[in-house]
Protein backbone atom coordinates (compact mmCIF):
# COMPACT_ATOMS: atom_id res chain seq x y z
CA UNK A 1 0.00 0.00 0.00
CA UNK A 2 0.98 3.54 -0.71
CA UNK A 3 0.06 6.78 1.05
CA UNK A 4 -2.26 7.45 -2.14
CA UNK A 5 -4.51 4.46 -1.53
CA UNK A 6 -4.96 5.28 2.46
CA UNK A 7 -6.49 8.77 0.94
CA UNK A 8 -8.87 7.16 -1.81
CA UNK A 9 -9.95 5.31 0.72
CA UNK A 10 -11.03 7.85 3.48
CA UNK A 11 -12.86 9.05 0.13
CA UNK A 12 -14.73 6.51 0.22
CA UNK A 13 -15.35 5.86 3.33
CA UNK A 14 -15.63 9.36 5.97
CA UNK A 15 -15.91 11.22 2.35
CA UNK A 16 -18.69 13.87 3.80
CA UNK A 17 -16.23 14.21 6.73
CA UNK A 18 -14.10 17.14 7.77
CA UNK A 19 -10.90 16.11 6.54
CA UNK A 20 -8.68 19.32 7.01
CA UNK A 21 -9.42 23.05 7.96
CA UNK A 22 -7.11 26.37 7.17
CA UNK A 23 -7.19 28.55 10.61
CA UNK A 24 -5.87 31.84 10.89
CA UNK A 25 -7.07 33.44 13.91
CA UNK A 26 -5.06 36.58 13.53
CA UNK A 27 -7.02 37.59 10.06
CA UNK A 28 -10.46 38.17 9.72
CA UNK A 29 -12.84 36.61 6.93
CA UNK A 30 -15.35 38.74 5.66
CA UNK A 31 -17.51 36.49 4.00
CA UNK A 32 -18.09 34.92 7.63
CA UNK A 33 -19.48 37.46 9.94
CA UNK A 34 -21.32 37.52 13.46
CA UNK A 35 -23.30 40.79 12.48
CA UNK A 36 -27.05 40.74 12.36
CA UNK A 37 -29.19 41.82 9.34
CA UNK A 38 -30.54 44.87 10.79
CA UNK A 39 -26.53 46.25 11.62
CA UNK A 40 -23.94 47.86 9.73
CA UNK A 41 -20.62 45.30 8.66
CA UNK A 42 -18.02 46.15 11.45
CA UNK A 43 -15.16 44.96 10.27
CA UNK A 44 -13.76 44.61 14.10
CA UNK A 45 -16.90 42.25 14.24
CA UNK A 46 -15.62 39.20 11.57
CA UNK A 47 -14.78 35.79 12.30
CA UNK A 48 -11.64 34.53 12.11
CA UNK A 49 -10.32 33.28 8.50
CA UNK A 50 -11.52 29.71 8.14
CA UNK A 51 -11.78 27.30 5.48
CA UNK A 52 -12.38 23.62 5.48
CA UNK A 53 -12.90 20.42 3.12
CA UNK A 54 -14.04 17.02 3.37
CA UNK A 55 -11.96 14.03 2.51
CA UNK A 56 -13.94 13.41 -0.76
CA UNK A 57 -13.17 17.09 -1.94
CA UNK A 58 -9.57 16.46 -0.65
CA UNK A 59 -9.38 13.21 -2.84
CA UNK A 60 -11.00 15.12 -5.78
CA UNK A 61 -8.86 18.27 -5.75
CA UNK A 62 -5.72 16.19 -5.62
CA UNK A 63 -7.04 13.99 -8.79
CA UNK A 64 -7.65 16.91 -10.64
CA UNK A 65 -4.01 18.63 -10.26
CA UNK A 66 -2.99 14.88 -11.08
CA UNK A 67 -4.73 14.76 -14.08
CA UNK A 68 -3.61 18.58 -14.84
CA UNK A 69 0.11 17.03 -14.50
CA UNK A 70 -0.39 14.44 -16.47
CA UNK A 71 -2.01 16.70 -19.78
CA UNK A 72 1.14 19.08 -19.23
CA UNK A 73 3.38 16.01 -20.13
CA UNK A 74 4.99 15.54 -16.21
CA UNK A 75 5.22 12.05 -16.12
CA UNK A 76 6.62 8.72 -13.56
CA UNK A 77 9.80 10.08 -12.33
CA UNK A 78 9.63 13.90 -12.89
CA UNK A 79 9.89 16.23 -10.31
CA UNK A 80 7.46 19.14 -9.13
CA UNK A 81 8.53 21.28 -6.49
CA UNK A 82 6.34 23.16 -4.11
CA UNK A 83 7.14 26.78 -2.36
CA UNK A 84 3.57 27.87 -0.63
CA UNK A 85 2.97 28.73 2.78
CA UNK A 86 0.59 26.45 4.74
CA UNK A 87 -3.13 26.15 3.57
CA UNK A 88 -5.81 24.02 2.38
CA UNK A 89 -4.44 23.65 -1.26
CA UNK A 90 -0.92 22.57 -0.04
CA UNK A 91 -2.18 18.95 0.85
CA UNK A 92 -4.15 17.95 -2.34
CA UNK A 93 -1.49 19.72 -4.57
CA UNK A 94 1.40 16.94 -2.80
CA UNK A 95 -0.85 14.38 -3.13
CA UNK A 96 -1.61 15.24 -6.88
CA UNK A 97 1.79 14.69 -7.72
CA UNK A 98 2.06 11.37 -6.17
CA UNK A 99 -0.57 9.96 -7.94
CA UNK A 100 0.44 11.03 -11.15
CA UNK A 101 3.90 8.89 -10.08
CA UNK A 102 6.14 12.06 -10.28
CA UNK A 103 8.45 13.25 -7.26
CA UNK A 104 7.21 15.80 -4.82
CA UNK A 105 9.69 18.54 -3.94
CA UNK A 106 8.62 20.25 -0.78
CA UNK A 107 10.83 23.99 -0.82
CA UNK A 108 11.73 25.55 2.30
CA UNK A 109 9.38 28.62 2.25
CA UNK A 110 12.63 31.23 3.71
CA UNK A 111 14.94 30.31 0.39
CA UNK A 112 15.61 33.58 -0.74
CA UNK A 113 15.50 33.59 -4.85
CA UNK A 114 19.26 31.96 -5.47
CA UNK A 115 18.40 29.37 -3.02
CA UNK A 116 15.29 28.54 -5.12
CA UNK A 117 17.04 28.29 -8.08
CA UNK A 118 19.56 26.29 -6.78
CA UNK A 119 17.28 23.31 -4.94
CA UNK A 120 15.57 23.60 -8.19
CA UNK A 121 18.73 22.53 -10.48
CA UNK A 122 19.71 20.68 -7.54
CA UNK A 123 16.95 18.29 -8.01
CA UNK A 124 15.98 18.37 -11.57
CA UNK A 125 12.89 20.12 -10.83
CA UNK A 126 10.28 19.95 -13.64
CA UNK A 127 7.47 22.43 -12.61
CA UNK A 128 7.40 24.59 -9.88
CA UNK A 129 4.10 25.43 -7.83
CA UNK A 130 4.18 28.46 -5.78
CA UNK A 131 1.78 31.08 -3.81
CA UNK A 132 1.55 34.95 -3.27
CA UNK A 133 3.87 35.44 -1.23
CA UNK A 134 6.63 34.15 -3.43
CA UNK A 135 6.20 35.97 -6.60
CA UNK A 136 8.81 38.40 -6.51
CA UNK A 137 11.40 35.37 -5.45
CA UNK A 138 10.77 33.73 -8.38
CA UNK A 139 10.27 36.43 -10.72
CA UNK A 140 14.05 37.17 -9.55
CA UNK A 141 15.04 34.27 -11.85
CA UNK A 142 11.78 33.56 -13.46
CA UNK A 143 14.14 33.38 -16.90
CA UNK A 144 16.51 30.38 -15.71
CA UNK A 145 13.38 28.79 -13.39
CA UNK A 146 11.28 29.50 -16.83
CA UNK A 147 13.58 27.64 -19.00
CA UNK A 148 12.16 23.90 -19.70
CA UNK A 149 10.25 24.43 -16.20
CA UNK A 150 7.05 25.17 -15.75
CA UNK A 151 5.76 27.88 -13.26
CA UNK A 152 2.56 27.27 -11.82
CA UNK A 153 0.90 29.87 -9.35
CA UNK A 154 -1.51 29.16 -6.61
CA UNK A 155 -3.69 32.36 -5.86
CA UNK A 156 -5.23 35.51 -7.28
CA UNK A 157 -3.75 38.04 -9.94
CA UNK A 158 -1.61 35.54 -11.62
CA UNK A 159 1.71 36.61 -13.02
CA UNK A 160 2.82 37.23 -16.29
CA UNK A 161 5.74 34.57 -15.97
CA UNK A 162 3.71 31.76 -14.83
CA UNK A 163 0.00 30.30 -15.55
CA UNK A 164 -2.94 29.74 -13.03
CA UNK A 165 -2.99 26.57 -10.76
CA UNK A 166 -7.03 27.53 -10.71
CA UNK A 167 -7.49 27.86 -14.16
CA UNK A 168 -5.52 24.91 -15.25
CA UNK A 169 -7.32 22.38 -13.11
CA UNK A 170 -10.99 24.22 -13.64
CA UNK A 171 -11.98 21.46 -16.57
CA UNK A 172 -9.63 18.50 -15.14
CA UNK A 173 -11.44 15.16 -14.60
CA UNK A 174 -12.01 14.36 -10.76
CA UNK A 175 -11.24 10.76 -11.12
CA UNK A 176 -8.16 9.28 -10.57
CA UNK A 177 -5.51 8.45 -12.98
CA UNK A 178 -4.53 5.26 -14.04
CA UNK A 179 -1.15 4.92 -12.87
CA UNK A 180 0.03 1.93 -10.90
CA UNK A 181 2.58 3.02 -7.71
CA UNK A 182 4.67 0.82 -5.49
CA UNK A 183 6.62 1.41 -2.26
CA UNK A 184 10.01 0.89 -4.41
CA UNK A 185 9.34 3.90 -6.21
CA UNK A 186 10.73 7.18 -5.88
CA UNK A 187 8.02 9.94 -3.92
CA UNK A 188 9.84 12.50 -2.39
CA UNK A 189 13.01 15.00 -2.45
CA UNK A 190 13.43 16.82 0.88
CA UNK A 191 16.21 18.86 1.63
CA UNK A 192 18.72 19.27 4.46
CA UNK A 193 18.34 22.57 6.47
CA UNK A 194 21.89 23.87 4.48
CA UNK A 195 23.59 24.96 7.62
CA UNK A 196 27.24 24.06 5.93
CA UNK A 197 26.09 25.90 2.89
CA UNK A 198 23.33 24.93 0.24
CA UNK A 199 21.07 22.51 0.92
CA UNK A 200 21.58 18.61 0.11
CA UNK A 201 18.40 17.10 -1.47
CA UNK A 202 17.30 13.58 0.50
CA UNK A 203 15.39 10.98 -1.99
CA UNK A 204 12.44 8.99 -0.73
CA UNK A 205 10.80 5.90 -1.61
CA UNK A 206 6.74 5.56 -1.44
CA UNK A 207 7.83 2.99 1.57
CA UNK A 208 9.42 5.80 3.44
CA UNK A 209 5.81 7.34 3.78
CA UNK A 210 3.65 5.09 4.49
CA UNK A 211 6.14 3.58 7.60
CA UNK A 212 6.27 7.26 8.80
CA UNK A 213 2.17 7.38 8.35
CA UNK A 214 1.72 3.90 10.01
CA UNK A 215 4.23 4.78 12.77
CA UNK A 216 3.02 7.94 13.69
CA UNK A 217 -0.53 5.98 14.06
CA UNK A 218 0.99 3.42 16.09
CA UNK A 219 2.66 5.73 18.53
CA UNK A 220 0.21 8.25 19.49
CA UNK A 221 -2.53 5.95 18.91
CA UNK A 222 -4.60 8.59 16.45
CA UNK A 223 -8.03 7.62 16.35
CA UNK A 224 -11.56 8.79 14.51
CA UNK A 225 -12.32 11.01 16.73
CA UNK A 226 -8.75 12.85 17.56
CA UNK A 227 -8.27 16.39 16.11
CA UNK A 228 -4.70 17.11 14.77
CA UNK A 229 -3.38 20.57 15.14
CA UNK A 230 -0.66 20.97 12.55
CA UNK A 231 1.56 24.52 13.55
CA UNK A 232 4.66 23.93 11.44
CA UNK A 233 5.50 24.32 8.00
CA UNK A 234 4.45 21.00 5.57
CA UNK A 235 7.13 21.57 3.94
CA UNK A 236 9.11 20.00 6.54
CA UNK A 237 9.14 16.33 7.13
CA UNK A 238 8.35 16.58 10.70
CA UNK A 239 4.55 18.46 10.06
CA UNK A 240 3.79 16.06 7.04
CA UNK A 241 4.47 13.04 8.79
CA UNK A 242 2.90 13.87 11.95
CA UNK A 243 -0.40 14.47 10.25
CA UNK A 244 -0.38 11.11 8.23
CA UNK A 245 -1.52 9.52 11.76
CA UNK A 246 -4.73 11.90 10.58
CA UNK A 247 -4.15 10.05 7.51
CA UNK A 248 -4.56 6.37 8.26
CA UNK A 249 -6.93 7.24 11.13
CA UNK A 250 -9.00 9.32 9.11
CA UNK A 251 -9.32 11.98 11.05
CA UNK A 252 -9.72 15.66 11.36
CA UNK A 253 -6.52 17.99 11.36
CA UNK A 254 -6.13 21.76 11.62
CA UNK A 255 -3.92 23.49 9.57
CA UNK A 256 -3.11 26.55 11.72
CA UNK A 257 -1.31 29.46 10.68
CA UNK A 258 0.34 31.96 13.58
CA UNK A 259 2.24 30.42 16.42
CA UNK A 260 1.50 33.46 19.06
CA UNK A 261 0.22 31.93 22.78
CA UNK A 262 -3.28 33.01 21.87
CA UNK A 263 -3.20 31.78 18.87
CA UNK A 264 -2.55 28.06 19.88
CA UNK A 265 -4.87 27.71 22.81
CA UNK A 266 -7.83 29.90 20.85
CA UNK A 267 -7.48 27.29 18.61
CA UNK A 268 -7.13 23.84 20.32
CA UNK A 269 -10.12 25.12 22.24
CA UNK A 270 -12.42 26.50 19.51
CA UNK A 271 -11.44 23.29 16.77
CA UNK A 272 -11.49 20.84 19.92
CA UNK A 273 -8.12 19.84 18.89
CA UNK A 274 -6.84 16.38 20.92
CA UNK A 275 -3.18 16.26 19.96
CA UNK A 276 -0.63 18.75 19.86
CA UNK A 277 2.78 18.89 18.31
CA UNK A 278 4.73 21.66 19.68
CA UNK A 279 8.53 23.44 19.55
CA UNK A 280 10.20 24.14 22.52
CA UNK A 281 10.01 27.90 22.15
CA UNK A 282 6.00 27.16 21.17
CA UNK A 283 5.51 25.21 24.52
CA UNK A 284 7.84 27.77 26.47
CA UNK A 285 6.14 31.14 25.30
CA UNK A 286 2.84 29.05 26.37
CA UNK A 287 4.03 28.35 29.84
CA UNK A 288 5.68 32.11 30.01
CA UNK A 289 1.89 33.15 28.72
CA UNK A 290 -0.12 31.00 32.04
CA UNK A 291 2.85 32.51 34.20
CA UNK A 292 1.96 35.74 33.79
CA UNK A 293 -1.69 35.95 33.67
CA UNK A 294 -1.83 37.10 29.95
CA UNK A 295 -3.18 34.07 29.04
CA UNK A 296 -6.29 32.08 31.62
CA UNK A 297 -6.24 28.41 31.03
CA UNK A 298 -9.93 27.81 32.37
CA UNK A 299 -10.89 30.45 29.88
CA UNK A 300 -10.38 27.86 27.27
CA UNK A 301 -12.35 24.43 26.28
CA UNK A 302 -9.23 22.36 26.90
CA UNK A 303 -10.27 19.26 28.67
CA UNK A 304 -10.55 17.25 25.66
CA UNK A 305 -6.76 17.88 24.74
CA UNK A 306 -4.85 14.57 25.86
CA UNK A 307 -1.77 14.55 24.05
CA UNK A 308 1.25 17.19 23.59
CA UNK A 309 4.12 15.89 21.70
CA UNK A 310 7.39 18.19 21.39
CA UNK A 311 10.13 18.09 19.18
CA UNK A 312 12.74 20.03 16.88
CA UNK A 313 15.26 19.73 19.64
CA UNK A 314 16.07 18.30 22.92
CA UNK A 315 13.92 18.84 25.24
CA UNK A 316 14.49 20.35 28.49
CA UNK A 317 13.19 18.35 31.34
CA UNK A 318 12.49 21.27 33.25
CA UNK A 319 10.07 22.77 30.40
CA UNK A 320 7.81 19.57 30.90
CA UNK A 321 7.88 19.24 34.72
CA UNK A 322 6.48 22.77 34.20
CA UNK A 323 3.72 22.04 32.02
CA UNK A 324 2.91 18.99 34.03
CA UNK A 325 2.13 22.08 36.46
CA UNK A 326 -0.93 23.31 33.91
CA UNK A 327 -1.76 20.00 32.68
CA UNK A 328 -1.35 16.91 34.69
CA UNK A 329 -3.63 14.55 33.21
CA UNK A 330 -1.81 15.14 29.64
CA UNK A 331 0.15 12.57 27.84
CA UNK A 332 3.68 13.63 26.54
CA UNK A 333 5.88 11.70 23.66
CA UNK A 334 9.24 13.17 22.23
CA UNK A 335 10.16 11.90 18.90
CA UNK A 336 13.53 12.06 17.27
CA UNK A 337 14.63 11.68 13.66
CA UNK A 338 16.17 13.54 10.42
CA UNK A 339 15.14 14.32 6.93
CA UNK A 340 17.00 11.18 6.41
CA UNK A 341 15.22 9.09 8.35
CA UNK A 342 11.88 11.02 6.95
CA UNK A 343 11.44 12.76 9.73
CA UNK A 344 10.80 11.74 13.36
CA UNK A 345 9.62 8.72 14.93
CA UNK A 346 13.03 6.59 14.45
CA UNK A 347 13.08 7.06 18.07
CA UNK A 348 10.46 7.91 20.43
CA UNK A 349 10.03 8.29 24.14
CA UNK A 350 6.97 6.64 23.88
CA UNK A 351 3.62 8.24 25.95
CA UNK A 352 3.93 5.55 28.50
CA UNK A 353 7.18 6.35 29.37
CA UNK A 354 7.05 9.67 30.86
CA UNK A 355 9.32 8.64 33.96
CA UNK A 356 12.42 8.87 31.39
CA UNK A 357 11.64 12.60 30.16
CA UNK A 358 14.78 13.39 28.97
CA UNK A 359 15.66 10.61 26.64
CA UNK A 360 14.81 10.63 23.37
CA UNK A 361 13.78 7.45 23.93
CA UNK A 362 13.72 3.63 22.22
CA UNK A 363 13.67 2.73 18.48
CA UNK A 364 10.70 3.35 17.02
CA UNK A 365 8.43 0.96 14.96
CA UNK A 366 10.39 -0.99 12.86
CA UNK A 367 13.42 0.69 13.98
CA UNK A 368 16.81 -0.18 14.77
CA UNK A 369 19.72 1.70 16.85
CA UNK A 370 23.61 1.73 18.03
CA UNK A 371 26.05 3.79 19.08
CA UNK A 372 29.25 3.23 17.57
CA UNK A 373 33.05 5.32 18.08
CA UNK A 374 34.97 6.89 15.26
CA UNK A 375 35.80 3.37 13.97
CA UNK A 376 32.13 2.43 13.61
CA UNK A 377 32.72 -0.19 16.22
CA UNK A 378 29.56 -0.28 18.96
CA UNK A 379 30.18 1.16 21.93
CA UNK A 380 29.56 -0.04 25.61
CA UNK A 381 26.45 0.50 26.83
CA UNK A 382 26.68 4.05 28.92
CA UNK A 383 29.27 5.11 26.56
CA UNK A 384 29.02 8.12 24.31
CA UNK A 385 29.08 7.41 20.32
CA UNK A 386 27.71 8.69 17.26
CA UNK A 387 24.18 7.14 17.13
CA UNK A 388 22.67 4.99 14.08
CA UNK A 389 19.51 4.24 12.72
CA UNK A 390 18.43 1.53 10.53
CA UNK A 391 14.46 1.18 9.09
CA UNK A 392 12.16 1.61 6.44
CA UNK A 393 12.44 5.24 6.43
CA UNK A 394 15.63 5.57 5.26
CA UNK A 395 16.55 7.70 2.31
CA UNK A 396 17.55 6.08 -0.47
CA UNK A 397 20.19 8.76 -0.92
CA UNK A 398 21.00 12.09 -1.31
CA UNK A 399 20.54 13.14 -4.88
CA UNK A 400 22.80 13.92 -7.15
CA UNK A 401 25.53 13.65 -4.26
CA UNK A 402 27.48 10.59 -4.18
CA UNK A 403 30.38 11.25 -2.43
CA UNK A 404 27.24 13.02 0.63
CA UNK A 405 25.57 9.76 0.37
CA UNK A 406 28.87 7.50 1.16
CA UNK A 407 29.38 9.03 3.86
CA UNK A 408 26.09 8.91 5.68
CA UNK A 409 24.84 5.51 4.77
CA UNK A 410 26.69 2.04 5.04
CA UNK A 411 25.18 -0.81 5.16
CA UNK A 412 21.91 0.35 5.68
CA UNK A 413 22.67 1.87 8.82
CA UNK A 414 22.03 5.94 8.78
CA UNK A 415 24.82 7.47 10.58
CA UNK A 416 22.95 10.79 12.29
CA UNK A 417 25.65 12.98 13.20
CA UNK A 418 24.27 13.02 16.83
CA UNK A 419 26.77 11.95 19.74
CA UNK A 420 24.14 9.94 22.52
CA UNK A 421 24.37 7.19 24.86
CA UNK A 422 22.53 4.76 26.43
CA UNK A 423 21.21 3.78 29.57
CA UNK A 424 20.82 0.18 31.55
CA UNK A 425 17.07 0.11 30.40
CA UNK A 426 17.92 0.40 26.66
CA UNK A 427 17.05 4.07 26.51
CA UNK A 428 18.83 6.96 24.31
CA UNK A 429 19.67 10.10 25.37
CA UNK A 430 21.07 12.73 22.93
CA UNK A 431 24.30 14.38 24.11
CA UNK A 432 24.61 16.62 21.17
CA UNK A 433 25.87 17.04 17.72
CA UNK A 434 29.04 15.15 16.32
CA UNK A 435 30.19 18.77 14.87
CA UNK A 436 28.36 20.66 17.69
CA UNK A 437 31.10 19.22 20.67
CA UNK A 438 33.18 21.50 21.76
CA UNK A 439 36.72 20.40 22.11
CA UNK A 440 38.73 22.66 25.09
CA UNK A 441 41.73 21.81 26.04
CA UNK A 442 41.59 18.50 24.86
CA UNK A 443 38.43 17.58 27.17
CA UNK A 444 34.82 16.91 25.05
CA UNK A 445 32.12 19.44 26.29
CA UNK A 446 28.59 18.49 25.07
CA UNK A 447 26.76 22.19 24.62
CA UNK A 448 23.11 20.39 25.13
CA UNK A 449 24.24 19.21 28.80
CA UNK A 450 25.39 23.21 29.43
CA UNK A 451 21.89 24.69 27.70
CA UNK A 452 19.50 22.04 29.86
CA UNK A 453 21.88 23.57 33.06
CA UNK A 454 21.08 27.26 32.60
CA UNK A 455 17.38 26.58 31.39
CA UNK A 456 16.81 25.98 34.93
CA UNK A 457 17.33 29.41 35.81
CA UNK A 458 13.79 31.19 36.09
CA UNK A 459 14.96 34.09 34.35
CA UNK A 460 16.20 32.73 31.48
CA UNK A 461 13.59 31.42 28.29
CA UNK A 462 16.53 30.35 25.96
CA UNK A 463 20.36 29.37 25.30
CA UNK A 464 22.77 28.46 23.02
CA UNK A 465 26.28 27.48 23.66
CA UNK A 466 29.06 27.20 21.24
CA UNK A 467 32.55 27.20 21.11
CA UNK A 468 34.58 30.77 20.38
CA UNK A 469 38.15 29.99 19.53
CA UNK A 470 41.47 30.31 21.98
CA UNK A 471 44.68 29.92 21.37
CA UNK A 472 45.84 28.10 24.37
CA UNK A 473 42.91 25.65 24.80
CA UNK A 474 41.32 25.83 21.27
CA UNK A 475 38.36 26.11 21.78
CA UNK A 476 36.16 27.51 25.22
CA UNK A 477 32.40 27.49 25.89
CA UNK A 478 30.17 30.54 25.06
CA UNK A 479 26.80 31.03 26.26
CA UNK A 480 24.03 33.09 24.23
CA UNK A 481 21.47 33.60 26.52
CA UNK A 482 17.97 34.89 26.04
CA UNK A 483 16.15 36.21 28.99
CA UNK A 484 12.58 36.42 29.90
CA UNK A 485 9.97 39.54 29.18
CA UNK A 486 10.58 41.42 31.80
CA UNK A 487 13.21 40.04 33.62
CA UNK A 488 17.13 41.27 34.07
CA UNK A 489 20.25 39.62 35.32
CA UNK A 490 24.08 40.25 34.92
CA UNK A 491 26.90 38.00 33.58
CA UNK A 492 27.89 38.04 37.45
CA UNK A 493 24.89 36.88 38.25
CA UNK A 494 24.82 34.09 35.79
CA UNK A 495 28.53 33.14 36.38
CA UNK A 496 27.10 32.42 39.98
CA UNK A 497 24.35 30.39 38.98
CA UNK A 498 26.64 28.27 36.79
CA UNK A 499 29.00 27.78 39.73
CA UNK A 500 27.26 24.08 40.17
CA UNK A 501 28.47 23.31 37.21
CA UNK A 502 31.85 20.99 36.96
CA UNK A 503 34.98 23.91 35.95
CA UNK A 504 35.48 22.52 32.48
CA UNK A 505 31.81 23.77 31.54
CA UNK A 506 31.38 26.95 32.97
CA UNK A 507 30.82 29.29 30.19
CA UNK A 508 33.80 31.61 29.94
CA UNK A 509 31.63 34.19 27.81
CA UNK A 510 28.13 34.94 28.45
CA UNK A 511 26.17 37.13 25.79
CA UNK A 512 22.68 38.31 26.36
CA UNK A 513 20.66 38.55 23.28
CA UNK A 514 17.43 36.91 21.30
CA UNK A 515 18.56 33.39 19.98
CA UNK A 516 17.85 32.32 16.34
CA UNK A 517 15.65 30.24 15.53
CA UNK A 518 14.30 28.29 11.67
CA UNK A 519 10.78 27.47 11.03
CA UNK A 520 10.48 24.30 12.91
CA UNK A 521 12.11 25.82 16.01
CA UNK A 522 16.04 24.66 15.78
CA UNK A 523 18.67 27.20 17.10
CA UNK A 524 20.36 28.56 14.08
CA UNK A 525 24.07 27.88 15.75
CA UNK A 526 25.75 28.69 12.42
CA UNK A 527 24.18 31.94 12.50
CA UNK A 528 25.80 32.53 15.74
CA UNK A 529 28.67 30.85 14.53
CA UNK A 530 28.71 33.56 11.15
CA UNK A 531 28.01 36.03 13.56
CA UNK A 532 30.82 35.33 16.34
CA UNK A 533 33.43 33.93 13.76
CA UNK A 534 33.58 31.10 14.66
CA UNK A 535 33.40 28.16 12.29
CA UNK A 536 30.31 26.68 10.67
CA UNK A 537 29.92 23.38 12.00
CA UNK A 538 26.72 22.02 11.24
CA UNK A 539 26.07 18.75 8.87
CA UNK A 540 22.13 17.28 8.61
CA UNK A 541 19.12 18.52 9.71
CA UNK A 542 18.01 16.45 13.14
CA UNK A 543 14.79 16.66 13.86
CA UNK A 544 11.80 15.25 16.08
Amino acid sequence: MVVTELLERNAKKYGNEVALVELNPEEKDPRRTTWKESELIEPSRFEPYRREITWSVFDEKANRFANMLLSRGIKKGDKVAIIMYNCLEWLPIYFGILKTGAIAVPFNFRYDADEILYCAELAEVDMIIFGPEFIGRIEENADRLGKNRLLIYVGDNCPNFAESYHELVADCSSVAPDITLSTEDDAAIYFSSGTTGFPKAILHKHLSLIQAAEMEQRHHETGRDDVFLCIPPLYHTGAKFHWMGSLIAGSKAVLLKGAKPETIISSISSERCTIVWLLVPWAQDILEAFDTGKINPDDYHLSQWRLMHIGAQPVPPSLIAHWRDYFPNHQYDTNYGLSESTGPGCVHLGMENMHKVGAIGVPGYRWECKIVDENGQTVQQGEIGELCVKGPGVMTCYYNDEKATAETLKDGWLFTGDMARQDEDGFYYLVDRKKDVIVSGGENIYPVQIEDFIRKNDKVKDVAVIGFPDKRLGEITAAIVELKENARMTKEELDEFCMRLPRYKRPKEIIFESIPRNATGKIEKNVLRKKYGTENLVAKETTF
